[in-house]
């Protein structure tokens, strides 16, 4: 990655426990802001390489795929290992580099419970990690050796996966929904596909991608749209325009 990417300054910062929660819990989000000219980054805490389908190459090959289709501006991996990763000191300074790496205004984040416990975890180690990276006694440095400034994302949003949690607030990603599920399909050894030889898992059957689509539109319509995405907050959000709402 070059200096200037080094330094970019990201709207909107994804962290994500595997590669492929991002554009199943927020895809549509994610290429929604692509498209009003905000700069958005993901990273993904794991390879994903506990995965049963795929390996850990193919899931970066797809990650990259993927990150194309929604217009990423950066994707990383700080390679926490799958399955067991921890919300303790070590692994926030990870994220906290990152974090002041990028200085995002906004933070999205794993589900903070679900079926699969590195969800959970990510979610707790990412809002964690934004708090302490507005530390200033917490030192870390860039890539190149020099001292980082703290900087504290101004919210912090956490997306609804595989267990259903009633959103705080829903965005409309109707106009996007194509280009979230070629994002989601982009991980090809993951999802359905009646040609593979691979185990059937719990995400690579027809009905996951039904369940996906479906909880789409349960969450579009309950703000009168096709379909939407689910954020839960970790404190109010404010508005100074009623006329911003829905």
């Amino acid at each position: 990655m070059t200096d200037q990417k080094r330094q970019m300054k990201l709207d909107i910062l994804v962290l994500a426990a595997h590669p492929d929660d991002a554009e199943l819990g927020a895809g549509g989000t994610i290429a929604s802001h692509v498209a009003k000219g905000r700069k958005v980054g993901v990273i993904d805490f794991t390879r994903g390489e506990l995965g049963t389908r795929g390996t850990p190459e193919t899931r970066a090959a797809e990650a990259a795929d993927a990150a194309k289709i929604m217009g990423l501006s950066v994707r990383e991996n700080l390679g926490l290992a799958d399955g067991f990763f921890i919300n303790e000191e070590a692994h926030q300074r990870k994220v906290i580099r990152v974090i002041r790496k990028y200085q995002p205004e906004i933070v999205i984040t794993n589900a903070v419970y679900d079926r699969h416990s590195d969800h959970g975890k990510g979610a707790s180690l990412a809002a964690d990690s934004c708090f302490l990276s507005g530390l200033a006694k917490i030192e870390t440095t860039d890539e190149n050796g020099s001292a980082q400034k703290p900087w504290r994302p101004k919210a912090v949003y956490h997306f609804i996966q595989s267990q259903f949690i009633e959103p705080d607030f829903v965005v409309d990603i109707t106009p996007f929904w194509d280009t979230k599920v070629k994002a989601v399909k982009a991980f090809k050894t993951q999802f359905f596909d009646p040609n593979s030889k691979e185990p059937v898992t719990y995400i690579s059957t027809p009905e996951f991608m039904n369940l996906v689509e479906s909880r789409a539109i349960e969450l579009g319509h309950a703000i009168g749209v096709k379909y939407g995405e689910g954020f839960t907050v970790r404190r109010y959000p404010g508005v100074s325009d009623l006329f911003n709402l829905l």
